[in-house]
């Protein structure tokens, strides 16, 4: 079997991109990397305090300038912020550059991780649910259009998705006979 390539996890926020992509990191023996808050390391700030000062799209350029960098990098298991498909540069980098995995889940699973975390301000409205709902209905076809392998989340221990993006990507990664020749020695 050949290498697997990096691997770059996208969905939206609830998902379970942060803590599948430590597991799965640590399966493989590879860096992990979580843009967002690779993003915060490098400004000294939250990804709220990026906003109120920058604005959305000031923090997304820093997110494109990022992407750009670490997806350069190699070996590695990358987690990307629930927006970051937005931009047709982000999607065509990731494609390139690894192997794309949607993290795909629900409204409600998303509404249930999400409730009580503050530092998301896309939620910090009085109706999370409604932009939770209009954000899927705009990126869901973006993440389906840039993924290589979609994998569901909900009603899944961690570990369980993680044997699953394994079993697939090494699928993805045998060179092509490979699995047929080894179906005919069984």
């Amino acid at each position: 079997m050949r290498s697997l390539p990096n691997l770059f996890l996208v969905g939206p926020m609830g998902a379970g991109k942060s803590t599948i992509g430590r597991l799965l990191a640590a399966e493989l023996q590879r860096q992990f990397l979580d843009s967002d808050h690779q993003i915060e390391g490098r400004c000294g700030a939250n990804i709220p305090w990026i906003f109120d000062v920058e604005g959305e799209q000031g923090f997304r350029d820093r997110e494109t300038a990022m992407i750009d960098e670490l997806t350069r990098c190699s070996e590695i298991v990358m987690a990307t912020g629930g927006g970051a498909i937005m931009r047709e540069i982000n999607r065509q980098l990731l494609r390139e550059r690894g192997t794309v995995i949607y993290l795909a889940t629900t409204v409600e699973q998303q509404i249930r991780r999400t409730s009580r975390d503050r530092n998301r301000p896309l939620l910090q409205t009085a109706n999370p649910e409604q932009v939770l709902r209009d954000l899927f209905a705009i990126r869901d076809p973006l993440y389906r259009a840039t993924a290589d392998i979609v994998v569901r989340t909900d009603r899944r221990g961690p570990r369980s998705v993680v044997g699953d993006i394994l079993r697939r990507v090494s699928r993805l990664a045998e060179p092509l006979g490979e699995s047929a020749s080894l179906s005919h020695q069984r």
